[in-house]
């Protein structure tokens, strides 16, 4: 499997650091298997960091790994996703027990239905009719430093 990073620098060596915002699945190194999704995230760590560098990492992971690893995956939107992530949005330092978590990305779309279901503007059913509606890319989210040991750096693309 192909994962994408998206980053203003090459990451060769990843690494799980702290929070510093709410992260849909808490602490972790966050990667997408869709590009395009990975250069919206690399523009955005961009923009935040002044940086004129925008950087797609590639890395491949071995699917038979997953056997070997506590693995949580989404399948779509759905109420256990919508708690996990919204646990996750309200406690930023929080860590899983999982060494990777798969599952949609509550891009800023997706984020407006959370906020009002957390505010208690949408029931359960109601917010996820509305995410059923978005097309929700991936995330693959690794939580332990024994699951990074498994991800291979292939190299590092900037993007203009």
């Amino acid at each position: 499997m192909i994962l994408y990073h998206g980053s203003n620098v090459k990451v060769s060596q990843p690494k799980i650091l702290n929070a510093e915002r709410a992260l849909d699945f808490g602490v972790g190194f966050y990667t997408t298997t869709d590009r395009s999704q990975a250069e919206r995230w690399a523009r955005r760590v961009a923009a935040r960091n002044a940086s004129e560098r925008i950087i797609v990492n590639i890395y491949e992971l071995e699917e038979s790994v997953l056997k070997s690893l506590r693995v949580k995956k989404f399948k779509s939107a759905s109420r256990e996703w919508l708690e996990f992530v919204c646990n996750h949005r309200r406690d930023i330092g929080l860590r899983s027990d999982y060494d990777i978590i798969i599952g949609p990305v509550a891009d800023d779309r997706v984020y407006r239905v959370m906020v009002q279901f957390e505010n208690g503007e949408l029931n359960t059913r109601e917010a996820l009719k509305r995410l059923k509606t978005e097309k929700l890319t991936d995330q693959a989210v690794f939580c332990s430093e024994r699951a990074l040991q498994f991800l291979v750096f292939k190299c590092a693309e900037e993007i203009k």
